[in-house]
């Protein structure tokens, strides 16, 4: 219906700070670059690894807008949006401006616990007011609630303006029911790493990657690999990555990844808090593995 294809690599940008914890939009801008030149298919803008719980409205539009700036229309651009209460999301949907946007990516609302019935119904009013097509995004470790394949089946039955899910429930059963039963229209995508090699094996169609950001030729090329069904290959990228995944949030994301692109020089090393860098020996051990000798 749209014409985007979230098919591939995405990867969820970080938020690059500067020392005093200002938003580094000259740094941002560069990361941008370095991934459009290194093989990711879209970018993500405003998740959960861009620290967008601890932005002011007016950081949020200045990145956004450097970033659609940065791109040019050479990658989609996903945008985060979202909410745990229905009507401000549904408002912030119709007046917001969202030029050179493609895709809305909205969470499961978080905190509140509803039911699925109380998801159905969020999600209808987000489908219904979003001028873009959706993106949901299941994640019940950090919302609170998983939403269950009956009822993602139900909304992207229903609304075809939702057009995929970004799935991180770690539920392999429930994806693969998504995966056998969806329109052909809706599209199932990776939320973790660490796992987008089985689940592309099940029928996702990528991954919205958080080690992309730092090594973005490399995962992008296994998830092409294993959408080939080449998964021998991709199985030896994957096998190679694996304690970079522990590392990446054994202390927190985005401290993992951050720390990962501070050693290749590319940012400072700060987050926001209430979360704090990643502790030294985690440091460390990613600078050993990404500089061997």
């Amino acid at each position: 219906m749209n014409g985007i294809d979230l098919r591939g690599m995405g990867v969820a940008l970080i938020t690059p700070f500067k020392t005093d914890e200002s938003v580094d939009l000259e740094t941002l801008s560069k990361v941008v670059e370095f991934q459009v030149q290194n093989g990711v298919d879209y970018i993500v803008v405003l998740g959960t690894t861009a620290e967008t719980s601890t932005l002011t409205e007016g950081e949020k539009s200045a990145i956004t807008k450097t970033v659609v700036a940065q791109v040019r229309g050479r990658l989609p651009i996903v945008l985060g949006v979202s909410n745990n209460c229905t009507r401000a999301l549904v408002k912030q949907l119709k007046d917001g401006e969202y030029q050179g946007i493609d895709v809305i990516m909205s969470v499961v609302p978080y905190y509140n616990k509803p039911t699925q019935e109380g998801l159905y119904q969020h999600f209808k009013a987000v489908a219904e007011a979003s001028p873009l097509p959706v993106l949901m995004y299941n994640v019940p470790s950090r919302t609170g609630v998983n939403m269950t394949a009956q009822t993602t089946l139900r909304i992207a039955r229903e609304f075809e303006q939702v057009i995929a899910i970004k799935e991180a429930s770690g539920i392999f059963a429930q994806v693969d029911e998504i995966v056998k039963n969806k329109p052909d229209h809706f599209k199932v995508i990776s939320g973790d790493d660490a796992i987008t090699l089985p689940l592309i094996a099940l029928g996702a169609s990528g991954v919205i990657s958080v080690i992309g950001n730092a090594l973005p030729d490399q995962f992008s090329r296994m998830v092409h690999l294993a959408l080939n069904s080449d998964y021998e290959n991709a199985r030896i990228i994957h096998a190679g990555l694996l304690e970079l995944f522990e590392l990446l949030f054994v202390d927190g994301s985005p401290a993992g990844i951050k720390s990962m692109l501070n050693i290749m020089g590319l940012i400072e090393n700060i987050v926001r808090l209430p979360l704090v860098p990643a502790r030294t020996a985690t440091y460390e051990r990613i600078r050993e593995i990404l500089k061997p000798d």
